[in-house]
């Protein structure tokens, strides 16, 4: 969790300056990012709720997404920008954040290699990126993915 913490900390105390709120959907990083946020003194003026969101009948029963979305193609920016924007809406915050990867040994059913995935950020800014580590690791990419996802967010929140 160490190497979250700095990010995770300088996030929560823009947030709770801010007044903002967060909801985060996240798949291969298995909640760490949530975990990191949580970890911060005051998280719950920020903090109002996340899910990992894992398979398709996850998206359709926690994300409420229609059939034509719970089919579309994960790891995607198109379906981390659509997972952000979800929880957001759903959550009633200002920012909604997004993950969705394969983190190894071996790659998804999409066809991506093992450290592949796509992030993104759902609020007054929006932006999302294509994290590709080339590797088969798989707690090593949880924790990639993590810092990557809190990274592409420290941005957006500077230029908000």
């Amino acid at each position: 969790m160490d190497r979250l913490m700095p990010l995770a900390n300088r996030i929560a105390e823009q947030l709770k300056a801010r007044g903002d709120t967060i909801a985060i959907s996240e798949s291969s990083t298995g909640g760490l990012v949530s975990a990191a946020l949580l970890a911060v003194p005051g998280a719950s003026a920020y903090f109002m709720g996340a899910g990992v969101i894992y398979t398709r009948e996850a998206r359709r029963i926690l994300l409420g997404l229609p059939d034509e979305q719970v089919k579309m193609r994960g790891a995607t920016e198109e379906y981390a920008s659509l997972a952000a924007e979800t929880i957001r809406v759903r959550l009633g915050t200002t920012w909604g954040l997004s993950e969705s990867g394969a983190a190894g040994p071996t790659g998804s059913r999409y066809g991506h290699a093992a450290g592949h995935t796509c992030v993104a950020v759902d609020g007054p800014v929006t932006r999302a990126l294509t994290l590709e580590t080339e590797d088969d690791d798989r707690p090593a990419n949880m924790w990639r993915f993590s810092v990557a996802m809190l990274e592409l967010f420290d941005v957006v929140l500077a230029d908000a």
